[in-house]
């Protein structure tokens, strides 16, 4: 009997452990939620070269597009879907966590008040947590179809192709996507701001995206190698 067919008659519960699975799914899912956490602070990142004005949120955020990348090309495009859906349904429950502590008062010994918490933490968290979410099923759905479109065109060859061409147009929709729903109508972000900032973060991005190229040709080349480890 067949290996496959060995596996297909095994009960969930004696199936080993997709250890490869698990740690790409768990670097996702860390990368996306601290992205969220962070996202409205805006840093300067000088390269020398040019100097960048990008949120914070997007110096893990290139993470997520490698991981799905790899998902796609270990898994393929039916698993990745399911981990930007299993990482939407994530920053939900984040939600939920940051608006739970608002439905109970402050003790008087703790460090924040109600109003210094809703102020510091959870009015800006609503905002910042759906813009990024808007971005990210838009981006994230691109990349995966994007990514498969290129490995059938390519018929499978030329990783660095379809790692580059699918995650460099889904970062400009993700970067176009987050900076409007989280500023558009705020005095202080016109037009013109929010161009130049877009397209700093784009340019960021793809900068990332031409440097992780070789670790997603080490990521798949050793993942292929663990994939269905037994724990």
């Amino acid at each position: 009997m067949s290996r496959h067919r060995l596996a297909a008659l095994e009960t969930p519960a004696e199936r080993p452990i997709d250890t490869a699975f698990l740690l790409l799914a768990s670097l996702f899912l860390a990368a996306l939620v601290v992205c969220n956490l962070i996202m409205r602070k805006f840093v300067v990142v000088d390269l020398g070269f040019h100097t960048f004005t990008v949120s914070a949120g997007i110096l893990p955020y290139p993470v997520t597009f490698l991981v799905t990348d790899l998902v796609s090309e270990l898994y393929g495009k039916r698993r990745a879907n399911l981990l930007v859906t299993a990482g939407f349904a994530a920053s939900l429950f984040v939600l939920l966590v940051v608006w739970l502590p608002t439905q109970f008062p402050a003790a008087p010994i703790s460090p924040l008040s109600d109003e210094q918490y809703t102020h510091a933490i959870a009015s800006n968290a609503w905002r910042s947590i759906f813009a990024s979410m808007v971005a990210y099923l838009a981006a994230q759905y691109v990349d995966v179809w994007l990514f498969e479109f290129w490995r059938r065109l390519t018929h499978g060859r030329h990783l660095w192709l379809r790692n580059n061409g699918s995650t460099i147009l889904s970062q400009l929709i993700d970067s176009a996507l987050v900076v409007v729903v989280l500023f558009a109508g705020d005095p202080n972000w016109p037009p013109s701001v929010m161009g130049t900032v877009i397209v700093d973060m784009w340019l960021f991005k793809t900068l990332m995206a031409l440097l992780d190229t070789p670790f997603f040709y080490l990521g798949t080349w050793g993942l292929q190698r663990w994939r269905a480890t037994p724990l």
